[in-house]
Parts: structure tokens; C-alpha cells; sequence
């Protein structure tokens, strides 16, 4: 049971009531004819034979309100891909597979490398942003949801709250995020959000001052959730990145483009647990050294938009407060594990604050000396200005991969 309370600059939707499931889904339905909602999954084939998507299939089979699943699938060769279509065709909704790794996207892809449009890396930015062009050129909804595919813990009363503030026709959100606690198997999780995140946007503020965009970050309960819901028009306009940092990107730009009062966030769960990411001290590709290195770069960058000027010393300065900054809410977040019955490791919560914070100057150092990377994925309306029918052609060509082939 959450509190009530508005603690930022964005508005708050709690969980006060536990309202029945059914009376969501049936103001849903009525919402959905004047505004009709999709959901976005991207997914990786390996996701299709872990122990979480078939789970979350059969509830969304049942869901009433939706008029289109969009699956974005990677990593994934053309049996796998008929494997997928086998797999999504319970779904009695209209839906479709972007198979990203097919000849008919990656010919697209290609077109767009000729005019320095694509994506640069692949990854789960990668595969929303294609996602969203194709929900935009299908133009069977006014809103759009999106979720991972992980979410051992799913059951439909998340996707109904995650849209309900947003599809609500007297409401006037442009955008919602998800939030929930992170607890599994008597365990305190969610460590790049407690222990990176938060201490660096503090810190940030305590160099910095307090900007308005880091108030704004600093407002949100759980920034990295991959559960967020939107108007449709606002993937048109959005630059996001190919990484880790989607969640970050995607944050950055609605602030850009909207007022804080269009801006939500919803409790969505008592209980998240998905796929965990291991640390990968020894790896900067993989695990939450990865994704920390990723998360650091795309603040840098988006601060940088803000008039931010950063320096190799302030860098430094940076590593050494968020430091002290992160330690001492381990110890906060111990205290608060002990009286709720939960479990925490102090010492590999130590050694991953101490990967973060190599990893803030890691993540600077880049910063500094690359400073003609495009680190952000065009916008679709710049693609639709250089290539005006590619987001209709890419919708034929899915519609011949989830039609054809055999």
C-alpha cells in the first residue's frame, strides 16, 4: 500500500484502494474509443524460451482494451522468427513482430545508414525506436504502452494502470511512467537505481545547483523502470539512445518537449522481479557495468544540452561526492532491509559503488573526448522529412514477414 503523498515536480498516482482489476479494465474499454491504445514488447528470441513472456502472453490475451501488440524481436534467425510467430499467435489482438534481424528491416536499415539516420548500435533503444516508427506508420492508436518482457511477477493490472492515466480522455498527461518496489526472494533489488542514480543526481545538484532538470529526474520514483505509457504523437519528436540509456533518453526528452504538468508517474505493483543483471566487473560490455556506463553518458550529455560544462577535474570532484553520497544511503537502505525482514549485502553493494563511481569517470572521459559522437537516434520526423515513405514501407515489409514465409 503506497502513501499518498506528491513528492516532485510531476504528478503521482498511488495505489490507495487496490481497486478491483475489472472496474479499471471497464473504464478502459471506454477510454479505448476514444483513444485507442497500443503495447510495444520488445523482446529478444531468447526471452520467448525463458520463464516470463509465456506468463505474460496469456495475460495480455485476456486484456480487453487493446487494439494492437506491437513485438520488436531480436537476435533472432528466420526459424526463430516463425518460432515467434507461432508463440504471439494466442493473442486475439491485432498484433505484428518487427523481425529485426530479417532481410526486409535491415534492408530498410541499411537505407537509413546511407543518409546517417540509423540507429548506431544495436540494442533495446534500437528496438523500441523501430517499434515506435511502425506504431506510428500502423495508425491504430492515440496511445501507446510499453513494457519489458522479463516481468516474472506480471499479471494485467499493470498494463491497466499503466495506461489508465494517460488514455483517461479527461485527463490531459502526455506521458506516464511505472514505478514499483524491487523485491524479490527476501532480497532488496533495483542496485543501479538505488545506488548509482540516485546519489548521482544528488550529487550533480550539490555541484551543480539545482536545475530544474535534475529536480525533475530526481522526482521520479524508479527512473530506470522499462514501464512507461504515452500519447502517440510524442514518438514523433523524441531522440533517444540505442543503449542503456533509453530509460534516461526517453525521461530527458518529454521534459524537453512538454510541461511538467503532462508529466506522470503511476505505482504499478506491490511485488517486480524480472531477469537480474550480473555486476560484470571484469566486462564494461555486459551486466550493470554496462548499463551504469551508459546511464552516466546520456545524463552527461543531456546536462551538457543544459548549459552544463563539464571538465576532466569536475569529473573527479563528481566521483568523490557521489561516493560519499552513495555510501551513506547503503546504510539507509540496510536499516530499512532489517526492519522490513529483507536482506542486503552490504559488502556487494560496496563493491558495486565502487564500480559506479569508476565507471562516472569512465563515462567522462568519453564524454570529453568524443565530442562528435551522435549518441541519440533521429527523431522520426526527421526520417519522414528525409524519407518520406519509409515509415509506409516498413509497414508493408512487417506485414509480409508476419503473412508470408511460409
Amino acid at each position: 500500500m503506497s502513501d499518498f503523498h506528491q513528492n516532485g515536480i510531476i504528478t503521482d498516482f498511488h495505489n490507495l484502494t487496490r481497486r478491483p482489476l475489472d472496474a479499471l479494465e471497464a473504464e478502459l474499454v471506454q477510454f479505448s474509443r476514444r483513444r485507442p491504445m497500443s503495447l510495444i514488447l520488445p523482446s529478444l528470441f531468447t526471452e520467448l524460451e525463458g520463464p516470463a513472456l509465456a506468463n505474460i502472453v496469456e495475460e495480455l490475451a485476456r486484456v480487453p482494451y487493446l487494439s494492437e501488440v506491437v513485438i520488436g524481436l531480436d537476435r533472432a534467425d528466420r526459424e526463430q522468427f516463425l518460432h515467434a510467430r507461432r508463440f504471439f499467435s494466442r493473442l486475439p489482438q491485432h498484433h505484428r513482430i518487427l523481425w529485426n534481424d530479417g532481410p526486409g528491416l535491415r534492408g530498410l536499415d541499411a537505407e537509413l545508414e546511407a543518409q546517417g539516420l540509423a540507429p548506431q548500435q544495436p540494442g533495446k533503444g534500437r528496438n523500441v525506436w523501430y517499434c515506435a516508427g511502425y506504431v506510428q506508420a500502423s495508425g491504430r492508436s492515440e496511445v501507446v504502452a510499453l513494457h519489458d518482457c522479463d516481468i516474472l511477477t506480471y499479471d494485467r493490472s499493470l498494463l491497466a494502470r499503466l495506461f489508465y492515466p494517460v488514455a483517461h480522455p479527461y485527463f490531459n498527461y502526455e506521458f506516464c511512467k511505472g514505478y514499483y518496489p524491487r523485491i524479490a526472494d527476501g532480497r532488496l533489488n533495483g542496485r543501479v537505481s538505488r545506488l548509482m542514480v540516485t546519489p548521482l543526481l544528488r550529487a550533480l545538484k550539490q555541484i551543480h545547483g539545482p536545475l530544474p532538470y535534475l529536480e525533475y529526474l530526481d522526482s521520479y520514483r524508479y527512473p530506470l523502470s522499462g514501464e512507461f505509457a504515452m500519447r502517440s504523437e510524442v514518438l514523433d519528436g523524441i531522440r533517444i539512445p540505442a543503449d542503456w540509456g533509453l530509460e534516461i533518453g526517453v525521461l530527458s526528452e518529454v521534459h524537453r518537449n512538454y510541461s511538467t504538468k503532462r508529466l506522470c508517474q503511476v505505482d504499478l505493483a506491490d511485488a517486480y522481479d524480472h531477469k537480474h543483471q550480473p555486476v560484470s566487473e571484469q566486462d564494461a560490455s555486459g551486466g550493470l557495468n554496462r548499463m551504469s556506463l551508459d546511464i552516466a553518458k546520456a545524463l552527461y550529455r543531456k546536462l551538457a544540452t543544459q548549459g552544463v560544462t563539464f571538465s576532466a577535474e569536475g569529473f573527479r570532484t563528481l566521483k568523490a561526492t557521489y561516493y560519499r553520497l552513495a555510501l551513506d544511503l547503503i546504510e539507509a537502505y540496510d536499516h530499512d532491509a532489517v526492519m522490513n525482514g529483507l536482506s542486503l549485502d552490504r559488502h556487494g553493494e560496496e563493491q558495486a559503488v565502487e564500480l559506479f563511481a569508476t565507471n562516472l569517470l569512465e563515462a567522462g572521459s568519453v564524454f570529453l573526448d568524443n565530442p562528435g559522437e551522435r549518441p541519440f537516434i533521429p527523431s522520426w520526423n526527421r526520417v519522414r522529412a528525409a524519407i518520406p515513405d519509409l515509415p509506409a514501407r516498413m509497414a508493408e515489409v512487417v506485414e509480409r514477414d508476419n503473412t508470408g514465409l511460409g
